[in-house]
């Protein structure tokens, strides 16, 4: 249990890339900067790869439930894509996202439908939704608890959460071997790639957020102090934390 009145960023400031208040800011125009390369570096880093582990992952937590799903941060729609493609016909998706030109891919490349606006300050009405997947951004987030207490109170009792996010080892070989082919290789490869300097800088930024990150037992804490119940990680091969709890009903 957290504190009363406590706040939880996920990382403190990097001030590397950005000042004190001036995160959102800084995320926003990063990924607008950098939204018509991401997939193809993301498939890059991923070895192609990412799509399969997305769709697994779904599946596992019984993922799209019911008629109306909400993706939080869904970026170009990598998350959102694979939900559609397993759900049956009649649910429909939400997209939101604070980065314009991310929007604006995702709508090229799905059937979706996408709304500007921030995680912890949502434009829906309460219990809205079914489910909520949020993919890879929980590290993008300002406040941990600000957010889940909203995620929680968009979805519907009964309602499932499913988080996905790279926790790295804390310490050791595996560690560094992550940290070498995110921030290094990876960020190299987007430079050569796109021969853009902001997608090889946000390559970079996603490491220095990762090493950053509270741990995954103080996630947990702030969902559960969001009223969340069932809260649980499930970890697939040893750096992918599947984080699920339910609204209760």
């Amino acid at each position: 249990m957290l504190p009363e009145g406590s706040s939880l960023p996920p990382h403190p400031d990097l001030q590397r890339y950005y000042r004190a208040g001036e995160k959102q800011q800084f995320v926003r125009q990063i990924f607008d900067a950098s939204a018509p390369d991401y997939e193809r570096v993301e498939k890059l880093m991923s070895l192609g790869t990412g799509a399969w582990y997305r769709r697994r992952a779904l599946r596992r937590h019984g993922l799209p439930c019911g008629q109306r799903v909400l993706d939080v941060a869904i970026g170009t729609g990598l998350v959102a894509r694979e939900t559609l493609r397993l759900a049956q016909d009649g649910v429909f998706l939400v997209g939101l996202d604070p980065s314009v030109g991310m929007l604006h891919e995702a709508r090229k490349r799905g059937r979706v439908s996408v709304v500007a606006g921030f995680g912890e300050k949502m434009p829906f009405p309460e219990a809205t939704f079914d489910c909520l997947t949020m993919g890879y951004a929980l590290r993008h987030l300002p406040d941990l608890l600000v957010a889940f207490r909203e995620f929680h109170r968009v979805l519907r009792p009964g309602g499932k959460l499913l988080i996905l996010e790279i926790t790295p080892p804390r310490r050791g070989l595996g560690k560094a071997l992550l940290k070498a082919y995110i921030r290094s290789l990876t960020a190299t490869a987007a430079r050569l790639v796109t021969r853009h300097r902001t997608t090889a800088e946000l390559w970079r930024y996603f490491w220095d957020t990762m090493e950053a990150c509270v741990p995954p037992e103080k996630v947990m804490a702030a969902l559960s102090d969001a009223g969340f119940a069932q809260v649980s990680r499930f970890l697939e091969l040893g750096i992918f934390s599947e984080y699920t709890a339910v609204k209760p009903g």
